[in-house]
């Protein structure tokens, strides 16, 4: 579908990305430490993508008494960006550049801050089902963008993007427990809280920590293994210089939930965190892992997240590719997965 601008030169300047990189260095450590392994020409549409939401995020969570406000302003940006005429801001002026040079579905960006208006409006989370659908909007739509901006459109990749999305944002909610209902927010399934014996407007009210509530977290912290587990494949309909990077913040992630598990599920009187030595391990880690991949797992998408599907895949099946320049030097993270595949090729020969 043709977009309405009428020019192609850059709407953000250097000096604008350069302030989206920095949000995310100091807002969003873990993206930024696995980004490090993207290659260099998808770092900034990727600085810009998660600067405009954590931009949109930061809006919601300050907005005081006026949250329906705030995300009635978020969406006459979005639609100022869609128009192709930016609000005077770095991160409209550079996200405006991204979705024009990806040709972004609207949907996905409008599924986000759906999500925060969700936030604002102080909904409700019955069932697991609700939660997951809560995390599609929050979490999996920025998975499909990241999917868009990498040229990664078959349905079973963004599929397995939107389960990795939706997993991080379960390993955020069990370490976020407390910070969240001392803002008087609660994720959890009301349901399971209540199977194991627990009022959740009374928790609510005075949180405290407990071995049903552990058992809780402990089921949020497996149903989010479970996805990350499927989620794992999806690395394989990845360009290959992009595998690591979207592979450790995988392995990120997952980590949180296992700093949670550590104090029994206590995520009340702690916040669980992953050290930057650590996320380093992780990182060599993912570098490795990115090349045992080989295919993707063609399970369909989570009902919760199949609309995000349907809005980013681009028939037919097939990889379609970013818009990057013909002649680029591979990077790091590139050269990386090509010397590892190399020497696994050897090993394998070697043993045949």
């Amino acid at each position: 579908m043709p977009q309405p601008w009428s020019e192609t030169r850059p709407f953000a300047s250097d000096e604008d990305r350069t302030r989206c990189r920095a949000m995310i260095r100091t807002g969003s450590r873990s993206f930024y430490a696995a980004s490090l392994l993207l290659p260099p020409s998808y770092r900034d549409p990727a600085y810009a993508l998660y600067a405009f939401c954590r931009l949109s995020d930061d809006a919601v969570d300050d907005c005081g008494d006026s949250c329906m406000e705030a995300v009635e302003h978020l969406r006459h940006r979005l639609d100022r960006v869609y128009a192709g005429n930016p609000v005077d801001s770095p991160v409209d002026r550079a996200f405006a550049d991204m979705v024009r040079d990806h040709e972004m579905p609207r949907e996905l960006p409008e599924a986000l801050l759906e999500g925060f208006e969700w936030d604002a409006s102080a909904r409700r989370y019955e069932t697991i089902s609700d939660v997951r659908a809560y995390s599609a909007r929050v979490a999996s739509a920025v998975g499909a963008m990241m999917c868009v901006l990498m040229g990664a459109r078959r349905p079973h990749v963004l599929a397995r993007a939107c389960d990795l999305g939706v997993a991080m944002q379960l390993s955020n909610i069990a370490r976020d427990v407390g910070e969240d209902a001392r803002n008087g927010r609660l994720y959890l399934p009301r349901q399971w809280m209540r199977e194991a014996g627990l009022n959740p407007d009374a928790w609510l009210e005075t949180p405290t920590y407990s071995p049903a509530l552990a058992c809780v977290v402990a089921r949020v912290l497996g149903e989010a293994q479970r996805l990350y587990d499927r989620a794992a494949t999806g690395v394989a309909g990845l360009p290959t210089g992009c595998r690591p990077a979207i592979h450790g913040a995988r392995l990120i992630y997952a980590a949180i939930g296992k700093d949670v598990a550590t104090s029994q599920f206590d995520s009340l009187s702690r916040r669980a965190y992953v050290p930057g030595r650590r996320k380093l391990q992780l990182l060599g880690q993912a570098t490795w892992d990115a090349v045992r991949y080989q295919k993707v797992d063609p399970a369909p998408a989570l009902p919760e997240t199949s609309f995000l599907v349907e809005a980013a895949a681009i028939e037919p099946n097939i990889w379609v590719g970013a818009r990057l320049p013909s002649i680029m030097k591979p990077s790091f993270g590139e050269r990386l997965v090509w010397a590892v595949d190399l020497c696994m090729q050897a090993e394998n020969r070697r043993r045949a």
